[in-house]
């Protein structure tokens, strides 16, 4: 059978993406569970991250988000049953491509998929909705009565925020980076709070916080990655707010959660945390299958946002799924960040 995977590049070349004949074990493991794939997301390869952690491969097997139906258990199996519809991300470490017809994976890494849920959407929005839940429960102890800045609502990442928070009795701010993400934005049902531009050089982020919240800034802000200088080069980063400015519109006992990682802070930024006892979490939702420290934990989420997905709360905007064949493009536009994810029905 043929999965797909990155043949990393030399130094700065971009990663190729190839499919390649691969082959399963004729014995499970026993805590294994064979599953046939249904659907894949695609989300974009932290090379980086793959070294850090000493994943050091040839060809590194791409698509972890899947969905599928079980067709063989290992003896030891206690969770699952052969006909089982589940869905799971694989680890880090795993040797089988999301992308195969047939994978085989731990059951601690999968979640039964309710019958009503589509294996597209779930494949599609499910890391998303991980890290969603990473942020707001884990991060940032989300509270009834919390006030919630998500910086780009609109990405999937950032609905997925609002929902959640939406759900949990929080008041919600959103930025929008486009006039067509303002209107959609706007009209969304539970709606939030107030939709602030972040296009067309607006920079009023500051005093629009400072308005909604009566002066006192919002108890929690998420970003989708900031901008560490006053002058950007780059089209993307020109959207993104400025560091200060996420620091300037915390409350008192403030938590920022961020997906930068190089983040730097200077001397004044800390002191300006250290006035108000804020605090800054960096969002790494590869924790959770990095280490089994918090497994049980992990299965909890998992389990809890396809239920959500499911009973309607959590309502991801529909990928449109691409055939098998269109993998590879699709995989090259996720990586280019030029598409924030696709999914691939088999």
């Amino acid at each position: 059978m043929k999965g797909l995977f990155c043949r990393a590049g030399v130094s700065d070349a971009e990663p190729k993406f190839v499919i390649q004949e691969t082959s399963l074990p004729e014995v499970l493991g026993s805590h294994q569970v064979r599953v046939q794939v249904k659907a894949c997301g695609l989300s974009p390869l932290d090379l980086k991250l793959l070294d850090d952690v000493g994943i050091q491969r040839d060809l590194i097997p791409v698509g972890r988000e899947v969905a599928g139906v079980v067709l063989q258990v290992g003896p030891k199996v206690s969770f699952f049953q052969p006909e089982d519809e589940v869905v799971g991300i694989l680890p880090l470490d795993s040797p089988c491509s999301g992308l195969c017809d047939v994978i085989d994976i731990d059951e601690h890494y999968l979640v039964q998929k309710p019958e009503k849920l589509s294996s597209v959407c779930v494949a599609a929005a499910l890391r998303d909705g991980l890290c969603a839940y990473t942020a707001l429960h884990t991060h940032a102890r989300m509270a009834a009565g919390h006030t919630l800045l998500v910086m780009d609502g609109a990405s999937s990442f950032g609905l997925m925020c609002i929902q959640l928070a939406c759900y949990h009795g929080v008041k919600v701010l959103t930025t929008s980076h486009s006039p067509q993400k303002h209107t959609f934005l706007e009209q969304l049902r539970p709606s939030v709070a107030r939709v602030i531009k972040a296009y067309n050089g607006s920079s009023d982020l500051l005093p629009q916080v400072l308005e909604e919240t009566g002066g006192l800034g919002v108890d929690i802000a998420i970003d989708s990655g900031v901008r560490l200088q006053e002058v950007e080069e780059s089209e993307e980063t020109k959207l993104f707010p400025h560091k200060h400015d996420i620091i300037s519109v915390l409350g008192v006992g403030g938590h920022w959660v961020t997906s930068h990682q190089d983040l730097q802070l200077d001397p004044p930024d800390c002191r300006l945390l250290h006035l108000k006892s804020a605090s800054v979490s960096f969002l790494n939702p590869e924790v959770w299958t990095a280490s089994s420290a918090q497994q049980g934990r992990y299965l909890h989420i998992l389990k809890d946002i396809v239920e959500k997905m499911s009973a309607g709360v959590l309502r991801p905007q529909p990928e449109e799924a691409v055939p098998l064949y269109e993998a590879t493009v699709a995989m090259e536009t996720v990586q280019r960040h030029q598409k924030k994810k696709a999914v691939v029905q088999l």
